[in-house]
């Protein structure tokens, strides 16, 4: 029996709501087994970050260099980079293992509105990693600010966003609606093929701390078990919208708490 196994390399959060705990919680809430690579420590809770402590990119090329020598990887999932040397030693070691799927999360902001990314390392983001994706997740603003663009207000500024992102380099781009306003949260899933449109009831609720993190985390889970991108990103639409619904079942900090991860379960 094959396990499907996949890797995260991302930021840890201190509440256990997003970043590296929110990953390796996707990944076993849907069947796979997750491994892991930090990035950096955070200092951060459900109001927001106090601070952040990045892991010396060197290590960072250690701790994937061990990962790969010995699992067999099935898709990886990149989150929280913090920094212009990790993301070389990244892109470098995905040159070394070339993976199957690499799922890159472009991670900026937090849900709290705290700075993730270095202003310098956006264009390291953007020449090095992207190329090496095959599939981009970015939420509404991360698309902007990966173009240098105002944020899309229509659907086919969506698009239009998520076909210059392709340009960059990446198989397909997924830009999330979670940001967006209106009675639906819509997903766009960009590529060669054209655009595919996802759509769910937009829930109301404060605590969707994780939200972003876990559903390219679910994506690259379908990617570790075989699926197709399309039926990938199709299941971590299901799974994340019922995790959202299922948030309030919590009672978790002060400030935008987490999604419920395992609401299959309990």
């Amino acid at each position: 029996m094959t396990t499907p196994v996949a890797l995260t390399i991302a930021g840890s959060d201190s509440s256990g709501g997003a970043g590296i705990q929110a990953d390796l919680k996707t990944f076993a809430a849907l069947g796979v087994y997750g491994a892991s690579v930090i990035t950096a420590l955070t200092a951060q809770n459900t109001r927001g970050v106090t601070g952040i402590h990045a892991v010396p990119a060197s290590f960072v090329a250690e701790q994937i260099d061990a990962v790969f020598s010995d699992l067999d990887i099935g898709a990886v999932k990149i989150g929280m980079v913090a920094q212009v040397a990790s993301i070389e030693a990244i892109a470098a070691a995905l040159l070394r293992w070339s993976p199957r799927h690499v799922v890159l999360d472009p991670v900026m902001v937090a849900t709290s509105g705290d700075r993730l990314l270095a202003a310098e390392a956006v264009n390291a983001l953007r020449t090095k990693l992207i190329p090496l994706a095959s599939v981009v997740t970015p939420n509404l603003p991360e698309a902007a600010a990966l173009l240098d663009e105002p944020v899309a207000a229509s659907e086919a500024e969506i698009e239009s966003q998520g076909r210059r992102l392709l340009a960059l380099g990446c198989r397909a781009v997924l830009i999330k609606g979670g940001h967006g306003e209106g009675a639906e949260s819509i997903d766009y899933l960009v590529s060669g093929e054209g655009t595919l449109a996802l759509a769910a009831p937009r829930v109301a609720t404060r605590n969707t701390h994780g939200t972003g993190c876990s559903l390219s985390s679910a994506v690259a889970a379908g990617l570790a078990k075989g699926e197709d991108l399309a039926s990938a990103v199709r299941n971590a639409k299901t799974w994340i919208s019922a995790a959202i619904a299922a948030a309030d079942r919590f009672s978790v900090g002060h400030g935008h708490g987490p999604i419920h991860h395992f609401h299959r379960f309990y």
